[in-house]
């Protein structure tokens, strides 16, 4: 009998690149079950998805009340309830009474796009502002945003004009002190107002306070700090993309929470829903109050299945389960920096916050992607499921449900050391 893979080959084009040939038929918190019965420990989570775990009870349950009751109606032609319980539940973990809105849509690009446009609407500016190393998504804005790797570009030239790059500090392969690298890249900021672009036409400067296809880098807070303060200098939106880096992945609601700094918007999906299609945009009420009817839209955004879910994902995410993914967080560092003493040798550096961890591969400087893709194929036989990340897709990154177990991410790493010790020799 033809496997899901060997038949998928006959009905999909190439453009989706998979990690695995894994054909999944069913999971459970950190596990999947492939069609042949065999188990995986899901260390890619649908890629950072489902951080409530595979099949999570509360979320099984809310989808199956709401798929007897409405499973669509749509926004733009009625209101529903889970559809306004989900956004007054969000809207009140986010900031102050009254001080932020939402709009839903179905991805993360869909969402980011969104988020410009509101800029754009908001300030009247054309002035887009990204940062190397960046993912915003796949869609032709968030293509010429994202500057993580060329091929996300190639063949789509030219990409849309007034998106400008700046600099993003990555404290862990410089030869700069931190300081010194945090300003460096705040230089290129300011040399873009010079040399390409008035401060007062740039609508909003777009940054992911933790990249995720760059490399797993957490911004330093004081750079994120820096940037507030010079978006409020010139009228600025400081716009957060934590599509990956939020709904508990950092240990916090959102990464902002972590930094301690307000954004004027931010994005959120992949784990909004626990794997059900959902996204958001996320802008403080005097800028959501110019997106005037018409502005923007969409059809299936805030669907009520995707919604129940969202309500049921932020009754998980309580107060005692983020503080228990901060403390697995820093366990998983702490068992990662034992790795590296083991393997000092390809291994370069550590990094992350709660959930949110890469371990980055080199050998005198040079990145060791050969490394990392053997590291993959053993662990999957070995019956774990990792990615990679980076410019030079030389790190792997650990994104486990927040759900997983220490004896379960003990297991994960445990792997991960025996598949080094093979390649070691």
């Amino acid at each position: 009998m033809e496997s899901l893979y060997e038949r998928s080959l006959k009905v999909f084009p190439p453009v989706a690149g998979r990690a695995t040939k894994i054909g999944a038929v069913s999971g459970q918190g950190a596990w999947l079950i492939d069609e042949n019965g065999k188990k995986y420990l899901d260390f890619a989570a649908g890629v950072a998805v489902v951080n409530c775990g595979h099949n999570h009870p509360k979320v099984v349950e809310a989808v199956e009340k709401q798929l007897h009751e409405l499973v669509h109606g749509g926004h733009n032609v009625v209101y529903y309830p889970k559809y306004v319980e989900l956004a007054e539940k969000l809207v009140s973990r986010v900031g102050n009474p009254g001080e932020y809105k939402v709009y839903f849509s179905n991805s993360g690009a869909e969402a980011n796009e969104g988020a410009v446009k509101l800029a754009l609407k908001a300030t009247g500016r054309p002035g887009i502002i990204a940062f190397n190393g960046s993912f915003h998504g796949r869609t032709l804005l968030c293509a010429s945003m994202t500057a993580s790797s060329a091929l996300y570009r190639e063949n789509y030239e030219p990409e849309l004009p007034q998106v400008y790059h700046a600099d993003f500090p990555d404290v862990w392969n410089t030869e700069l002190a931190e300081q010194e690298e945090i300003e460096r890249c705040l230089n290129s900021v300011h040399k873009i107002f010079t040399n390409l672009i008035l401060p007062e036409r740039v609508a909003c400067m777009v940054i992911e306070p933790v990249q995720g296809e760059g490399g797993y880098l957490p911004a330093p807070k004081r750079f994120i700090e820096e940037l507030r303060k010079i978006c409020d200098e010139h009228g600025i939106l400081l716009i957060f993309d934590e599509v990956q880096s939020g709904y508990g992945r950092t240990g916090y609601l959102f990464a902002k929470d972590y930094y301690g700094v307000q954004p004027d918007i931010f994005t959120s999906a992949k784990a909004i829903a626990n794997g059900i299609p959902l996204s958001a945009v996320i802008g403080k009420t005097e800028y959501m109050d110019k997106w005037l009817a018409g502005a923007h839209g969409g059809t299936f955004g805030g669907n009520p299945l995707a919604c129940a879910a969202g309500c049921a994902v932020l009754d998980v995410m309580d107060d005692e389960f983020l503080e228990d993914v901060r403390k697995k967080g820093e366990f998983i560092r702490e068992r990662l920096e034992d790795l590296k003493a083991k393997h000092s040798n390809v291994i370069s550096s550590i990094r992350g916050i709660g959930m949110m961890n890469g371990v980055e591969f080199r050998k005198d400087g040079k990145p060791l992607p050969k490394v990392v893709s053997k590291v993959q194929e053993l662990a999957l036989s070995k019956g774990l499921i990792l990615l990679n990340c980076g410019t030079f897709h030389n790190v792997i990154r650990l994104i486990p449900p927040l759900t997983a177990t220490k004896e379960e991410i003990e297991r994960a790493i445990g792997i991960i050391d025996e598949c080094l010790k093979e390649i070691e020799g």
